[in-house]
C-alpha cells in the first residue's frame, strides 16, 4: 500500500518557440504596491544576518536549486531574493503547495455555512455515483477528503478519464474513512469539485474577492480538467511574495490588515494534527526527525518545532512558524525535498532570536550583496565552434518518430546567438538561444509539467529563456529553462557530416539519473 507523499514524476513534454530577445527586470526598479508587505532588517525582526548569510552559503553548497526565498519576521519581509532568471514578478508552479489553497476555499464555504466537514461526498455527486454504493463510500466525509483518509488502496487513476469525481467514486475503500493515510491529490480534486457545486464558481474565481484580492494577489491561474473544474490537489501559480502573504494570513489566525478573512477557528482545525503518516519500511533516519512524519491536516503538514507547511513537489515551500512568529515562502527545484528543511532548522531557525538585535552593519551589508547577485547561469561548454558554419542552416530530414518531427536545423545569428528551427504537425517553431548566454521569450507549447494529461487545460503559453552551447565540435546543446516552473528541458544536437540525431532531456532525469522517454531523432541533410 502507497503510504508516502505521492510525487507526479512523469515524462515531461518536448517545447519549443520562437523567442524574442529581453532582459529581466531588476527587483530594485519594481515599485511596490501598497499591498505589498512591509520590509524591514533583520536585526530589527530578532534576526541574525549572519545565521541567513550561513543559510544562503548552505545552500549554494548543496544540490537544491533555488528559485526565491523570502524570510518574514513579525510580519515584515527581512530578507528576499530571486535567482535570475527568476524574478520576484513572475508566478511559480507550486505542484501540490495548491493543496493549501483549495483547503482554504473549504473553510470559506464552511464559514458562509454551505456545507459542513461532516457532510458525506456521495451526497454531492448523485448522477456519478456507482451501481452499488459500499460501506465505505457511504460513509466517506469531506473531512477524509481533507486529513488524506479516503480509505483506498491506491490514488484513483482518473486525469485520462473524461469525468474524473465518477472514476474517483467508482475506485474502492478498503479501509474505513478517517482510519488510514493516503497522500491522494484527487481527494483534493473532490474538494474543488465540492466547492464549485455548492458555489457555482471554480475556486480560483471563488477565492479571489475573499483571499486574492484583500491579500493583493493578482494575476494567479489554476489548471482545470476537461469539465472545467480546477485541479485542486496541483495546478496552482503565484508569486512566491503570495505564498509569504498566505502563511502570513494562516499566521496572523486568519486576520489581515484588521479583518477576519477566515475564521480563527478553522485556521486552528486546518492546522492542527489529524492524521498520523504511517513511517516507512526502511526509514533513513529516526521518525521524530523526518518532517513528513510529524501528522498531517487539512492539506497541511505539520512540521517539527511546532511549525507547519503547504508543501509542493521538488521544493515549493510555504513554512508557518507560529513560536517564532515568522514565514519562509521557497520556490525551487530539488530532489530531496526533506533536505531544504534541515537547512532551515539548522540555519535559520536558530537565528531567530525572542527580540530585537544590535544591527549588525557588515553582516547586512555582505546579505544584501549576497542576495543581489543571486542568479542561475547559463551553461558553458568551452565555445567550440569549428563545424558551427558547416550546418549553419542547413535543413536536416527527420526520420518518422513519435514526436511527429519532420525536420530541424541550427543557425546562427548576429550577436551570438542561434535559432533553432523545429517542424512538426503543428507548424514551424524557433527557439533563440544566447550562445552561452540567456535569451528571454516565450514558448507556444506546453511547459513541462509533471501532472500530465490530455484532459488538463492550462495556460499554453510558458515564459523560457534558452541558451546554447557546443559541448564538443559536433554536439550543440540547448537548455530550456521554464521560469514559471522548476524545471528545464534540454535539446541535444549531434552533428555528423551530413546526418543529425537529436536527443531530448530534463532536469528531473538528470537530478534523479532517470532516462529520457522521448525517442532519439535521426536525420539527414535535405537533398
Amino acid at each position: 500500500m502507497q503510504t508516502t507523499r505521492r510525487q507526479f514524476i512523469q515524462q515531461l513534454g518536448f517545447a519549443s518557440t520562437g523567442i524574442a530577445l529581453g532582459a529581466s527586470i531588476p527587483f530594485d526598479s519594481f515599485a511596490k504596491s501598497k499591498l505589498s508587505l512591509p520590509r524591514s532588517t533583520p536585526e530589527a525582526q530578532g534576526v541574525d544576518s549572519a545565521g541567513i548569510t550561513a543559510f544562503m552559503n548552505a545552500v549554494a553548497q548543496s544540490k537544491h536549486e533555488f528559485h526565491s526565498l523570502m524570510i518574514l519576521r513579525h510580519g515584515q519581509v527581512v530578507t528576499e531574493g530571486w535567482w535570475a532568471p527568476y524574478r520576484h514578478d513572475l508566478k511559480h508552479t507550486l505542484y501540490s503547495m495548491s493543496k493549501s489553497f483549495t483547503s482554504t476555499a473549504v473553510g470559506f464555504v464552511v464559514a458562509e455555512g454551505k456545507l459542513k466537514t461532516s457532510d458525506l461526498v456521495v451526497s454531492f455527486f448523485p448522477n456519478d455515483l456507482p451501481a452499488t454504493i459500499s460501506e465505505n463510500l457511504a460513509k466517506l466525509t469531506i473531512k477524509d477528503l481533507l486529513s488524506m483518509s479516503v480509505g483506498q488502496e491506491a490514488e484513483p487513476m482518473v486525469r485520462n478519464e473524461d469525468n474524473w469525481a465518477k472514476a474517483f467514486l467508482a475506485t474502492p475503500i478498503k479501509y474505513k474513512p478517517g482510519s488510514v493515510f493516503l497522500y491522494n491529490s484527487i481527494a483534493t480534486y473532490m474538494c474543488s469539485a465540492i466547492v464549485q457545486k455548492v458555489t457555482g464558481q471554480k475556486i480560483i474565481d471563488y477565492l479571489k474577492p475573499r483571499l486574492f484580492d484583500p491579500l493583493g494577489i493578482e494575476g494567479a491561474d489554476w489548471e482545470e480538467d476537461s469539465q472545467g473544474i480546477n485541479t485542486g490537489g496541483w495546478g496552482l501559480r503565484v508569486r512566491t511574495e503570495d505564498l509569504a502573504k498566505f502563511g502570513q494570513l494562516y499566521l496572523q489566525k486568519g486576520v489581515w490588515n484588521g479583518k477576519q478573512l477566515i475564521p480563527k477557528a478553522w485556521v486552528e482545525e486546518a492546522t492542527t494534527f489529524k492524521i498520523q503518516q504511517p513511517a516507512p519500511a526502511k526509514p533513513t533516519r529516526p521518525n521524530d526527525q523526518n518532517d513528513w512524519l510529524q501528522g498531517y491536516c487539512y492539506q497541511f503538514w505539520r512540521c517539527r518545532h511546532n511549525a507547519y507547511r503547504g508543501d509542493g513537489a521538488y521544493g515549493q515551500y510555504t513554512i508557518v512558524m507560529p513560536e517564532q512568529d515568522a514565514v519562509i515562502a521557497i520556490t525551487s527545484e530539488t530532489a530531496n525535498m526533506q533536505g531544504i528543511l534541515d537547512l532551515v532548522w539548522e540555519h535559520l531557525l536558530p537565528a531567530m532570536k525572542p527580540q530585537a538585535i544590535p544591527a549588525n552593519t557588515t553582516a547586512n551589508k555582505a546579505l544584501k550583496q549576497q542576495m543581489a547577485a543571486l542568479a542561475l547561469l547559463p551553461p558553458k561548454g568551452g565555445e567550440l565552434r569549428t563545424n558551427a558554419a558547416k550546418i549553419s542552416g542547413k535543413l536536416f530530414q527527420i526520420e518518422p518518430n513519435s514526436l511527429n518531427v519532420e525536420s530541424i536545423s541550427l543557425a546562427y545569428r548576429e550577436g551570438d546567438s542561434y535559432q533553432f528551427m523545429l517542424k512538426d504537425q503543428e507548424g514551424v517553431h524557433r527557439v533563440i538561444c544566447g550562445l552561452e548566454k540567456w535569451a528571454f521569450g516565450e514558448t507556444d507549447l506546453a511547459r513541462p509539467n509533471l501532472v500530465t494529461s490530455q484532459k488538463l487545460k492550462f495556460e499554453r503559453i510558458a515564459k523560457i529563456a534558452a541558451a546554447g552551447t557546443w559541448k564538443d565540435p559536433n554536439t550543440f546543446e540547448i537548455t530550456l529553462r521554464y521560469y514559471e516552473s522548476p524545471h528545464r528541458n534540454y535539446i541535444i544536437c549531434h552533428f555528423e557530416g551530413d546526418t543529425v540525431k537529436v536527443n531530448f532531456d530534463n532536469s528531473i532525469n538528470r537530478m534523479t539519473g532517470a532516462k529520457d522517454k522521448r525517442p532519439v531523432l535521426q536525420g539527414k541533410t535535405a537533398v
